[in-house]
């Protein structure tokens, strides 16, 4: 059936402007319009702001490509990348969850950068455009254009482990990686390692300064002095781990144990090792976070932090449910506990 709206109304939203008065109060036509609305590139920057302005002056509500009787069954998950097993993990939580939920999901790469102050054109243009009801952030930076680009939308969003801390109304889901950096320290503390050296991720990522805050608190705890010569940042990739634990064995005085803010940090730390004839965990003892599949693999097995990544990916998507059907979370940030998983690569420091 076809449906016609009144004069002057939008078809989407009873009384509410056409696309053609907002043509009109952006002096452009209205094809130009719609390729606005529904996400089209061939706009240039200028006529798009123009655009997107009149739509907020005028509360224009685009009409939906979906029965408007019938809610919408399709969200989208940005990801960081697709080809991590981080990310297969954080997947397969969602993919469990979108199943129990009935909905169907469309899996994208983020891409944070903006041109012509506006999101890259890409995944953030179309969501409006294949209707989707909300989205899933993983590991994603958003600007400040595309929160508000979001908001005009009035598309429901959760970040999961979102990467600096986002706006105080933003809903998001971690893990406790303050705890999870008290819990690895601990561990070797209790092994009798003074000496303990931590090698973090990028300095404004949120989950890499909270590890190394739980890591100082539990030396200071413990009554060891906090040593800045045994704090070394990477970018959670092994190469550049590997290059940070040459520098640590460098030292006058190296550590005896090492905590690596990531399982894939981890593995560069061993190589560094193996390439200097030392022996894990008999000359160095090493703790990883995450407990990726890797982390069983490697040899010995690696003690590592356990982030519950698929519980996490799970609870967000079931918060963006809630979004959805009108709710709003009590808090907006939401952490699950992390726990230590032992395994081969500890042990007390050498005689």
């Amino acid at each position: 059936m076809v449906r016609t709206a009144g004069a002057g109304t939008s078809p989407g939203v009873p009384g509410g402007p056409t696309l053609a008065v907002v043509a009109r109060e952006a002096g452009v036509s209205v094809p130009t319009a719609s390729k606005v609305v529904n996400g089209r590139e061939d706009v240039a920057p200028e006529t798009r702001r123009r655009v997107t302005e009149a739509l907020d002056r005028l509360g224009y509500v685009r009409r939906p490509r979906f029965d408007a009787t019938k809610p919408t069954r399709l969200i989208d998950l940005v990801v960081h990348s697709l080809d991590s097993s981080w990310s297969g993990a954080v997947l397969h939580g969602v993919e469990e969850a979108a199943y129990d939920a009935d909905l169907d999901v469309v899996v994208s790469a983020a891409l944070s950068r903006t041109r012509a102050g506006r999101p890259q054109r890409g995944w953030l243009d179309k969501l409006t455009a294949r209707g989707s009801a909300g989205v899933l952030f993983n590991l994603a930076e958003l600007t400040a254009s595309q929160y508000a680009w979001l908001e005009q939308h009035r598309i429901p969003f959760v970040m999961i482990d979102p990467v600096v801390e986002p706006p105080p109304e933003v809903v998001s889901v971690g893990a406790a990686n303050w705890q999870g950096g008290v819990t690895a320290t601990q561990h070797l503390l209790e092994l009798g390692h003074e000496r303990i050296a931590v090698i973090a991720g990028p300095r404004r990522r949120m989950c890499s300064s909270a590890r190394v805050a739980g890591y100082r608190s539990a030396l200071a705890s413990a009554g060891i002095a906090y040593r800045s010569e045994y704090l070394h940042h990477g970018d959670f990739d092994e190469s550049v781990a590997r290059r940070r634990m040459d520098e640590l064995l460098a030292l006058p005085m190296p550590p005896t144990a090492v905590f690596v803010c990531s399982d894939r940090m981890a593995l560069g730390v061993y190589q560094a090792l193996t390439e200097r004839g030392l022996r894990v965990p008999c000359d160095v003892s090493v703790v990883g976070f995450d407990d990726l599949p890797e982390s069983r693999w490697t040899t010995p097995a690696l003690t590592t932090v356990r982030q519950p990544l698929g519980e996490m990916a799970a609870t967000a998507l079931r918060l963006l449910v809630r979004m959805m059907d009108g709710e709003h979370p009590e808090g907006t940030r939401t952490e699950l506990s992390t726990r230590l998983v032992p395994r081969a690569s500890t042990a007390p420091p050498p005689g």
